[in-house]
C-alpha cells in the first residue's frame, strides 16, 4: 500500500496509518514518523523536504549497514568468546550477508509499504534488505542503540541466526578450493565462455582445470555465478580432504 507521506494538522500522531505499520513491524510506539517516511520512499518519488533535501531510504540505508554491523558484531563478541578476531569477522559476514538480508526484510514484508513510481515486479531483491537497513538506521535515531539492538534480536538474530549451522556455512567455494589448491601446490584454472545455444537468455559456461583436466563444469547467466557454481561441483569431490580448511572459514 502507499502511505499516507506527511502528518494531517490536527491529528494525533497514533492516528497516522504509517504510526500502525511501524508499530506492528518493530512492537513499540515511533516518535519521529519523518524517519519511517523516508525509510518506505523510494527514489523514484523524486520527494524534497523544505530545504530540498531527497526524501528517501538510502542514507538511512547506509546508517543502518553500519548500525546493524555494530548489533551483530556485539552478539558475536559475547557469544562466542574463544574465536579470534579472523573467526568473528567470518562469521560476521556470514550474517549481515546481501541474500540473508534479504529474507529478513522480505519476511517483514516491508516492500508492501513502499511508495515508489516503479512497478514492485521491476524491484530486484536487494531492495528487500535495503529497506531493511534502512529500517534499522531509522529505529536507531528515532530510540537509540538499545532499541534498535533489541528490534534487531527479535526480528533477525534470536529466530534466524543459528551459529553452530553458521559456523559450518560456505560463502565461496571458489576461495575454498584455491586456497586448498594452493597449499597443495596444485595446478589449476577456471575458463568461462558465453554458451547461449538457441536460448534468448545470456548463459556462460565454467570449466574448471586441475592438472591439465577438467573436473567440473558448470552453468549459470553471469560468470560470477558459473564460476561459484562449478566450484561447488568441485569442492564435494574433495571434501574430505579439505575438512580442514573448510571448518576455519
Amino acid at each position: 500500500m502507499r502511505l499516507q507521506r506527511f502528518l494531517r494538522s490536527g491529528r494525533s500522531i497514533k492516528q497516522e496509518p504509517l504510526f500502525t505499520v511501524v508499530k506492528d513491524i518493530t512492537g513499540f510506539f515511533p516518535k519521529d514518523l519523518s524517519l519511517y517516511t523516508r525509510v518506505f520512499t523510494h527514489t523514484s518519488m523524486e520527494e524534497t523536504d523544505a530545504e530540498g533535501k531527497k526524501i528517501n531510504y538510502e542514507r538511512l540505508e547506509f546508517l543502518g549497514d553500519s548500525v546493524l554491523n555494530t548489533i551483530v558484531a556485539a552478539h558475536l563478541f559475547k557469544e562466542l568468546p574463544q574465536n579470534s578476531e579472523g573467526s568473528l569477522t567470518l562469521m560476521r559476514s556470514k550474517i549481515v550477508r546481501r541474500d540473508f538480508l534479504n529474507q529478513i526484510g522480505e519476511g517483514l514484508g516491508l516492500i508492501h509499504h513502499l511508495a515508489s513510481n516503479v512497478p514492485q515486479e521491476n524491484y530486484g531483491s536487494d531492495v528487500h534488505g535495503n529497506l531493511f537497513e534502512a529500517l534499522v538506521g531509522a529505529v536507531y535515531l528515532d530510540c537509540g542503540f538499545d532499541a534498535c539492538a533489541a528490534f534487531v534480536h527479535k526480528c533477525m538474530i534470536t529466530p534466524h541466526v543459528d551459529l553452530i549451522k553458521l559456523h559450518n556455512k560456505v560463502l565461496s567455494y571458489k576461495s575454498l578450493l584455491v586456497d586448498w589448491f594452493q597449499k597443495k601446490r596444485l595446478r589449476y584454472k577456471y575458463d568461462v565462455v558465453s554458451d547461449n545455444g538457441a536460448e534468448k537468455t545470456t548463459y556462460y559456461k565454467a570449466k574448471l582445470w586441475l592438472d591439465n583436466k577438467v573436473i567440473a563444469t558448470a552453468r549459470a547467466t553471469n560468470k560470477k555465478k558459473a564460476i561459484e557454481k562449478v566450484s561447488k561441483r568441485a569442492y564435494f569431490q574433495f571434501q574430505n580432504q579439505i575438512k580442514s580448511i573448510q571448518s576455519r572459514h
